[in-house]
């Protein structure tokens, strides 16, 4: 038998009578209701890709980011309140940078999660704040291989093969359980990463707009593709008759 909210869902760092934080719980369901975001890694390197969301035909498309380049070797997918993951992606720049100017080498994508994690984290615990309701994914390649990692707004943090997260996150999921294999070629794995998304709009009846980046094993550069190139996956995909 759960407790009814009441005050627990006032104050940050109040449990309920049954282990619950609702103000984490809260924010998990900003998350959940967002624009899905994807990472997929494979055998030659990482995509990242999230569903773009235009609010009016009046709004510049260039201002719609839902992915960002924290380095060369790494890059960011978000979802939830864009002010928050916008503090966050400047945070986990400097931490990057700082690694860089430090130790002369790019930081690994699981130190750069955990202290992204490690931020989030504080912001449940103190009371006068509340939590980040952003989730990042986080991708990129560094001297373990090719890495993707999802952080919540709790702080808490998980490596993935593959991960989806926001409003199309079941139907993603059930394409990459289905689809995935470790084996996968880039180009394989950035038609797995658009069909995914694609199949996430259609199902809620929305516009096909999507973004895509890539991190190469051959350059461990992120690049992000093109309006072209998108559409040219979207078109193979029609063209396959895929289902």
């Amino acid at each position: 038998m759960f407790a009814v909210p009441g005050a627990y869902d006032r104050a940050i760092t109040v449990f309920s009578p049954d282990g619950r934080l609702f103000q984490v719980e809260y924010a998990l369901e900003t998350v959940n209701r967002g624009a899905t975001i994807l990472g997929i890694a494979c055998s030659e390197g990482i995509v990242l890709g999230a569903e773009e969301k235009i609010e009016t035909k009046l709004q510049d498309p260039k201002f719609t980011w839902k992915l960002y380049e924290i380095d060369d070797h790494l890059g960011a997918a978000v979802v939830g309140l864009g002010s928050d993951a916008r503090i966050l992606i400047d945070q986990a720049r400097v931490y990057s940078q700082s690694n860089r100017l430090m130790y002369d080498e790019p930081i690994d994508v699981e130190i750069l999660t955990k202290r992204v994690g490690d931020i989030k984290q504080l912001y449940t615990q103190h009371a006068g704040v509340r939590p980040f309701g952003v989730s990042v994914i986080f991708g990129g390649i560094d001297k373990t291989g090719n890495r993707v990692f999802s952080t919540d707004p709790s702080g808490s943090y998980r490596g993935y093969k593959a991960v989806a997260v926001g409003i199309g996150r079941e139907t993603v999921e059930a394409i990459l359980k289905e689809e995935y294999r470790e084996d996968l070629k880039l180009d394989e794995a950035i038609k797995l990463a658009t069909k995914c998304l694609i199949k996430a709009l259609e199902a809620r009846g929305e516009t096909i707009r999507l973004k895509l980046a890539v991190v190469p094993t051959t350059t461990k550069r992120l690049r992000m593709l093109t309006k072209e190139e998108i559409e040219g996956y979207k078109k193979g995909l029609q063209g396959s008759g895929a289902p």
